[in-house]
């Protein structure tokens, strides 16, 4: 029997104020059947109860850092561990708001195994999303999405995308020329292995190597949205990506340490024009229509639920930053405040 090749890895954690939640993803890290060869943590709370967790509970392998105001923000501190990593064949990213199944590592590195031009994997995340099996020849309804004959709804804003020819015709992890393409989260539970341009940052893996080359970009502060895609779009230039839909997770979505709704909806329009323009520089006139068509129309659709949802307030301050992002695209500067 050959023995299988060892792969040394770091997992990397970046976190701000969630001292409970780490421990959470901390305790299913201490279950894996492969175990990271370090484990950095790169804190930067401004409190000291993250330091309190890690030094009540033993982690094996784990290195606390806790950064200042130079080196806050999600892209410098993934930078920061990047930078205090041993020497290690892959650097694994975990969001600190995770829970790992027991062989979620393990699933990581068999890809690298198994699809040795891999230069970074990604994770799948079980958000909750009802799939079913259906048989070759199912044919979907119109509110329906099917991949590998798993079936799951497409969901409101999509039905409406599809319906005004606005739904990206590419599989998910793959940007259509007007950007807005279906995430990663609609590949689903059938534990293969799919080719993609771009995965979810949380659970993420990279060979060490492409650090060499680029980093995390420095124009995404503090919370970071989109951040991932960023840097998985500039990594797709230089080698193959891919995600194991075996290597599953479940993500918590942990309030503390977001920011606030305004922020958010503002980041989600100018941070998606940023990384839609990391990819394609000089976009066709009806590419750019179709990338405004569909950030009016999900702005109409958060604006909407003011009405539909009980957390009102929530929905019109983020309307209101979408609606403020965009008109700073229009009339200012496009990488300006």
């Amino acid at each position: 029997m050959i023995k299988e090749e060892k792969i040394s890895f770091s997992l990397i954690v970046c976190t701000y104020e969630r001292a409970s939640s780490l421990k959470r993803l901390l305790d299913s890290v201490k279950k894996q059947t492969e175990y990271p060869d370090e484990i950095l943590i790169i804190d930067g709370s401004v409190t000291e109860e993250t330091k309190k967790i890690i030094d009540e509970y033993q982690y094996a392998k784990l290195k606390y850092f806790k950064v200042g105001e130079e080196d806050r923000g999600l892209t410098k501190q993934r930078n920061y561990g990047i930078r205090h990593s041993g020497n290690v064949d892959v650097i694994c990213f975990a969001d600190d708001d995770l829970v790992l199944e027991k062989n979620y590592f393990a699933q990581l590195l068999s890809t690298y195994r198994k699809k040795p031009e891999a230069i970074a994997v990604g994770g799948w995340i079980d958000d909750d999303t009802y799939w079913r099996k259906e048989e070759g020849n199912y044919k979907p309804k119109f509110d329906e999405f099917i991949i590998d004959n798993y079936v799951r709804k497409l969901g409101q804003r999509n039905v409406f995308r599809k319906r005004l020819g606005l739904l990206s015709d590419k599989p998910p992890g793959f940007m259509p020329e007007f950007s807005h393409g279906f995430s990663t989260g609609f590949l689903p539970p059938s534990d293969k292995i799919y080719e993609v341009e771009f995965f979810m940052g949380g659970v993420s893996s990279y060979r060490s190597c492409l650090f060499q080359k680029i980093k995390f970009s420095s124009y995404f502060e503090g919370y970071g949205l989109y951040e991932d895609m960023d840097f998985c779009l500039r990594t797709s230039k230089i080698g193959q990506l891919y995600v194991n839909c075996a290597a599953r997770v479940v993500h918590y979505h942990e309030q503390a340490g977001r920011p606030n709704k305004y922020k958010f909806g503002k980041m989600v329009i100018r941070n998606g024009w940023y990384v839609w323009r990391v990819k394609y520089p000089d976009p066709s006139l009806k590419a750019r229509l179709k990338w405004h068509g569909t950030a009016y129309l999900l702005t109409l659709v958060r604006l909407g639920n003011v009405i539909s949802t009980p957390k009102r307030k929530e929905a019109l301050t983020e309307s209101f930053g979408r609606i403020a992002g965009w008109f700073s695209l229009i009339f200012k500067n496009r990488t300006s405040e």
